[in-house]
């Protein structure tokens, strides 16, 4: 991959921080990257007749390379230069021939293929290589976020290094000597239960004659209960009494009923189905609470030790923390579905959510479009900055305006899209008249230049009947558009 100046993303409060300081303080490797060529090369191989990417890729070693050598990184965190060993972002991209090296290309394969089918997102497992030659396990998760001025120019990558994990995973108790201190010391959260009782319980229904076991279940709750409380935690390592911010094992296992979520029973009754259907080797994600009140995400994974399958009596939970990754994907899936200058949605989902409404056969849909008149003018007088927070004003007065199930829309430069389902003539003229009054108020409360907009407003009585609110209400906007245009050019002659 190949490395250019970094561009500057927009900035965005959340929570007292702009959205260049919580990207840089995300506790996760995060990649800004530009995969516009890449998206250029695939529509070119789509017209040549391509259809599997996987066997075009696998016949030609030069293909994944040529798709490694069309994406650009613009831009990484701090948490990406610690977790490489960079002093800087320069440093880090003159070595990153050292970094990702061949066996890189195996997961960018699957990349490709993910980002072939579903031009949206990835994931995969790679490896790289810290700029003092440590090999290193990763996890990675990629998002194509809106396109700034070519489609696919900015992609953010989360990167998490799960090279202690794997190693646990592939070193786990090698010999009986080692097992013990392994147990102990290992990075991840290891419990070792006792699941005796609940193969017996288990073993009984079966006797019964059920067959349906999900269905039992239904009818029967209080059987996971009875399971639950039937688990015997032999054990725990010293990184679990860590995680849940116990004292010391003692306190931990006599408060293991303060770390379960609700939603515990929930996931509990999976694990069953899990075991009834012989599946004695789980992964899932569930949620618990440590001592201190803070809920912690946790990937599972559930197995029976080996010789212990007749009855259980040996189970092993490893627990490995993935709340920072969980912030991180909330923050990617934020980005994916809002544009970060105004806080509003943005017009991929604005897109989304009117298919949404297609399939969900509305039978009643408003919209209101909004253009401002004078962004323009504004940016070329007064620069950027002041066009931005003229924006920014705009998106603060929809935010107040628009509640769920509306929605609105940032679907251009200077062009906001209300979507209002359920809503008539008369209840969408409504919402507009309380737009244009926060407009006069926030034009009250800013100094400076005041916000003007043009609207189309128009409903929809039908699903089929969308494309033709859409096209009236795009009309609608640009007349009273023109009317603006004419109203100013009269103005200025008169003055003259």
């Amino acid at each position: 991959m190949k490395s250019e100046p970094y561009r500057q993303l927009e900035s965005l409060p959340i929570d007292g921080l702009s959205l260049d300081e919580l990207f840089d303080v995300t506790p996760m490797s995060l990649w800004l990257e530009d995969y516009s060529e890449l998206y250029v090369l695939f529509e070119q191989w789509r017209a040549d007749g391509i259809l599997n990417l996987g066997t075009w890729l696998a016949q030609d070693p030069q293909r994944i390379r040529q798709c490694a050598a069309s994406i650009r990184i613009q831009r990484v965190n701090r948490q990406t230069l610690k977790l490489y060993g960079a002093e800087s972002a320069g440093a880090l991209m003159a070595r990153l021939s050292d970094v990702m090296r061949d066996e890189t290309l195996d997961g960018l394969a699957s990349e490709m293929q993910q980002l072939w089918e579903n031009g949206k997102s990835f994931k995969s497992t790679s490896v790289n290589y810290t700029l003092d030659g440590r090999r290193m396990d990763i996890a990675l998760r990629g998002v194509v976020l809106p396109d700034r001025l070519r489609r696919w120019d900015q992609v953010l990558v989360a990167v998490e290094d799960v090279t202690e994990l794997q190693h646990s995973r592939r070193s786990a108790l090698v010999n009986e000597s080692l097992a013990r201190e392994f147990f102990q010391q290992a990075p991840v959260s290891l419990w070792v239960e006792d699941f005796s009782q609940v193969k017996k319980l288990l073993d009984e229904v079966r006797d019964r004659g059920i067959t349906d076991f999900r269905t039992f279940l239904d009818v029967h709750p209080e059987f996971v209960e009875r399971c639950m409380s039937e688990i015997r935690v032999l054990d725990v390592n010293g990184y679990t009494v860590q995680l849940f911010r116990a004292k010391n094992h003692q306190d931990l296992l006599s408060r293991l009923d303060e770390i379960f979520e609700d939603e515990m029973a929930v996931s509990f009754a999976e694990q069953l189905i899990d075991l009834w259907d012989g599946r004695l080797f789980q992964q899932r994600e569930v949620r618990n609470r440590s001592l201190a009140g803070d809920v912690l995400h946790i990937h599972m994974q559930l197995s029976v030790f080996a010789g212990h399958e007749e009855n259980w009596d040996l189970v092993l939970l490893a627990l490995t923390d993935i709340t920072a990754r969980k912030k991180a994907e909330a923050y990617l899936e934020y980005l994916s579905k809002h544009d970060v200058l105004t806080q509003l949605k943005n017009r991929s989902f604005y897109v989304d959510e009117l298919d949404r409404l297609r399939r969900k056969r509305v039978d009643l849909l408003s919209f209101i479009v909004l253009d401002l008149n004078n962004l323009k003018a504004v940016n070329d007088t007064h620069g950027h900055a002041a066009g931005d927070a003229l924006l920014r004003r705009m998106g603060e007065v929809l935010n107040k305006a628009i509640d769920p199930p509306a929605s609105a829309s940032r679907i251009g430069g200077d062009e906001f899209m209300v979507l209002l389902p359920g809503k008539n003539e008369s209840q969408a003229a409504q919402v507009l008249t309380d737009i244009r009054r926060l407009i006069d108020l926030n034009n009250q409360f800013h100094g400076g230049t005041a916000l003007s907009v043009s609207v189309g407003i128009a409903t929809a009585r039908g699903h089929d009947d969308f494309d033709r609110a859409i096209r009236a209400v795009d009309q609608a906007m640009y007349a009273e558009k023109r009317e603006h245009h004419a109203y100013i050019r009269d103005e200025a002659a008169g003055g003259a």
